[in-house]
């Protein structure tokens, strides 16, 4: 039975919809790390919050850990390089709480423009001054939205209802789609600081968007603007922050997130003027910590019973519809790579893949990462899957390009893969009969009909009569079965190459035999998987 660790607070409906589907969980909470690099060994899955720290030495001999589920959007608390580099794959819940940050901003901006938490604070100290606190009215005014992604467009959405004008930067929104969400596009964050009255962030902690509004970029806003970031500490400067409000080159600030929590004593915002501080609260309401704990828990559920990847941060997510249909040609996808990799010759610079036909309309990374799979784990000891194999074919060197063609040839699908080493290249392409048996229908210049699967032997011949019975009658001397036969050739007599899949691995005295036979040009062992047997990450 798979185990899960729960390694941080989660909500009860998420433990019990775990243990529903049969699977063991065990919490433990305040792990950190060699505790939490030990425990996370013994368990098929973890999900955290955002306290546990899941750094690279935690990650570094993960043992039994095939995924790792972050119950909320942010997984900056987690090493997904690392995660990655091992085969672990990383899944955040970015709709469980979409709705309670995107009204936290809204929260927080009309404490802002209303100035609320001073003028409340003067009341309970016995104060009443009505002229003090003249606030301002968002109706008319300019909000400007950095990152348009789930919590984002939930912002812009509330924002337009209260009848504000949207500017909005993100460079993965076409302009057709930022016109339906009822947002102006922003050519950059220079061209958007200067036009707007509220400026909300909504982008992940990146290298790219560390400190990404800094001095500068606040000395291009109206001293009359506003600055809000429910996202991710770290994304504002918080020491420029505090400058700009003690100068006045902007009007307030409200802030949930910061670079270190809790925030340290020696934090400048917490001594800055107009500005409203929360602890990290956007995604703290009943509905999104129940949201997030059952979607991180459905996720685990999901991957470790069926297979399916959704909300990856670090691969290809498929749905469970997509991933029914795109299985056999993982399983094809992948058999292709070991194919591949015993019939090349020499270091692989390069494996190009080609998409034919209905397969083109479906989710051909997936595909790519199988096959690089496929290719790589024959000869690396390490374990290899689909979330590590393009980070360590890219580690040694290896390009993998993949095109798509949506127009159908021979086969109503077909994956056609081509693999460069220094001694040549070698070309195999394979399609599904009947939605589900797995053939080769192409090896090198030659077009066949073959089993991808057991034992097979690979030779290339000149086309002679006997020679096909030549073999039959070595190999039954030695007791090999041979269960199936495919030969290709491209005119009679000509140069040819026969596929014989083995009931067993030939011994070498017969592989001997057979290549010292005149019209044999060479001969390759290749060991696949049996029939139907899928890889332990295909689940």
């Amino acid at each position: 039975m798979p185990r899960v660790l729960i390694a941080d607070k989660l909500e009860p409906a998420g433990v019990e919809l775990l243990k529903a589907a049969g699977l063991e969980v065990e919490t433990r909470l305040g792990l950190k790390g060699a505790d939490l690099a030990a425990a996370l060994r013994q368990f098929d899955a973890c999900i955290v919050r955002s306290q546990p720290r899941v750094t690279a030495e935690c990650l570094e001999d993960p043992g039994k850990l095939r995924a790792i589920a972050r119950a909320g959007v942010g997984v900056d608390n987690i090493d997904v390089p690392a995660a990655t580099r091992r085969g672990v794959v990383v899944m955040n819940t970015p709709s469980g709480n979409s709705v309670s940050a995107a009204e936290h901003t809204v929260a927080l901006m009309l404490a802002l423009a209303r100035r609320v938490p001073a003028a409340d604070a003067t009341m309970k100290a016995g104060g009443w001054d009505r002229n003090k606190y003249v606030g301002v009215q968002l109706a008319g005014k300019t909000l400007g939205v950095v990152g348009l992604g789930r919590i984002g467009r939930e912002v812009a959405r509330r924002a337009r209802g209260m009848d504000m004008k949207v500017v909005a930067l993100d460079q993965f929104v076409t302009p057709a789609k930022m016109a339906e969400l009822g947002c102006e596009p922003a050519g950059s964050l220079d061209d958007l600081l200067p036009k707007v009255d509220f400026l909300t962030l909504h982008v992940p902690a990146t290298a790219e968007t560390a400190g990404l509004v800094g001095a500068r970029e606040l000395g291009l806003m109206r001293k009359s603007a506003y600055v809000l970031n429910v996202a991710r500490g770290g994304i504002v400067d918080e020491k420029a922050l505090a400058d700009a409000l003690a100068a006045g080159t902007i009007a307030g600030a409200g802030v949930d997130v910061f670079t270190v929590e809790p925030a340290a004593p020696d934090n400048p915002l917490l001594k800055a003027p107009n500005v409203v501080l929360t602890p990290h609260l956007g995604a703290s309401t009943v509905e999104a910590q129940e949201n997030v704990a059952v979607e991180a828990a459905q996720l685990i559920a999901d991957f470790l019973l069926k297979g399916q990847v959704a909300n990856a941060v670090n691969m290809a997510s498929v749905d469970p519809k997509e991933l029914a249909e795109v299985r056999p040609f993982v399983d094809l996808a992948r058999r292709l790579g070991l194919l591949h990799a015993q019939l090349a010759h020499g270091p692989v610079r390069k494996a190009t893949l080609t998409y034919r036909g209905d397969l083109a309309a479906k989710k051909t990374r997936l595909l790519t990462a199988a096959f690089t799979a496929g290719l790589l784990e024959f000869r690396l000891s390490e374990g290899v899957n689909l979330v590590n194999a393009e980070v360590l074919a890219r580690e040694r060197g290896i390009e993998i390009a993949e095109s798509s063609n949506p127009k159908r040839g021979d086969f109503a699908s077909l994956m056609h893969a081509e693999v460069e080493t220094e001694a040549g290249t070698t070309v195999a392409a394979g399609t599904l009969f009947g939605d589900q048996y797995v053939r080769l229908v192409q090896l090198g210049p030659y077009r066949m009909e073959g089993y991808l699967d057991g034992t097979l032997m690979v030779f290339t011949h000149r086309d002679a009569p006997g020679l096909i019975g030549f073999v039959g009658t070595l190999f039954g001397d030695h007791g090999v079965n041979i269960a199936q036969m495919t030969v290709g050739r491209q005119a009679p007599g000509g140069e040819a190459i026969g596929i014989l899949n083995l009931d067993s691995p030939p011994p070498e005295v017969a592989l001997a035999a057979v290549k010292g036979h005149p019209h044999i040009r060479s001969v390759t062992v290749v060991k696949l998987p049996p029939a139907g047997e899928l890889p332990a990450w295909l689940g």
